[in-house]
């Protein structure tokens, strides 16, 4: 009886173009980042782009603080899930950008984040409500420019947030208290820039226990 031919280590399998753009993304974040110089980053998506298997997408990386999820997965291995944020990521991108010029966009409900929005303010408003909304991706970036105008983005409480944008004659006011991160949790990255205008990020209102509001609204009464 012959041998049939063994199959090949993961490593040797051959990679996809989604691959490949996942990896030049995670390049892209290091750079932006200051881990990476301009140079680095030529020299490493050259590499990343002309790479056939994903043994060779592996070395571009190996340096870099990278998370489980932004990396390609070789088939027949598992990446792990924290049960907590099954629920929030996953599903079909939704929209790119929302865009409100001299008028207001309100997104909200159940919709799904895109792993890039972008969001554009100018002598107008957008608000961002993520509180019952999904995630495309683990990690999301929500790009801001605001002229004149503001946008208001609301946060869950179960997903971790870094805000890092510049105000000039403005301001990126962060109030989620984000101080400990969420082991495992979905990342919103909020970023951009706001001139003569306010990003405010938060966390959703907490509803006050209905035995509270009962006896404030008899204070009330009484007065």
């Amino acid at each position: 009886m012959s041998e049939q031919p063994g199959l090949p280590e993961p490593s040797q399998l051959r990679a996809s173009d989604a691959d490949r753009e996942r990896v030049a993304k995670v390049l892209h974040d290091a750079m932006a980042e200051g881990r990476l110089t301009m140079t680095e980053l030529e020299e490493r998506l050259s590499v990343v782009y002309a790479a056939k298997t994903f043994g060779e997408l592996v070395p571009v990386t190996q340096d870099l603080p990278v998370a489980a999820q932004s990396m390609p997965v070789m088939p027949g291995q598992a990446v792990a899930r924290p049960a907590a944020t099954v629920d929030r990521v996953g599903g079909a991108p939704g929209p790119l950008n929302s865009i409100a010029i001299m008028s207001g966009v309100d997104r909200r409900g159940a919709w799904v984040v895109p792993s890039h929005h972008q969001a554009v303010a100018i002598m107008g408003g957008v608000k961002l409500d993520l509180t019952e909304a999904r995630f495309a991706e683990q990690e999301t970036t929500i790009q801001v420019y605001t002229f004149w105008g503001g946008v208001d983005i609301i946060v869950p409480d179960d997903v971790n947030v870094q805000v890092n944008g510049f105000g000039f004659m403005g301001a990126f006011d962060d109030r989620t208290g984000s101080a400990e991160s969420i082991p495992g949790a979905p990342v919103v990255r909020i970023t951009g820039f706001a001139m003569m205008a306010g990003v405010d990020v938060r966390r959703p209102k907490r509803k006050k226990p209905k035995k509270l509001k009962d006896a404030e609204d008899r204070d009330q009464l009484e007065q």
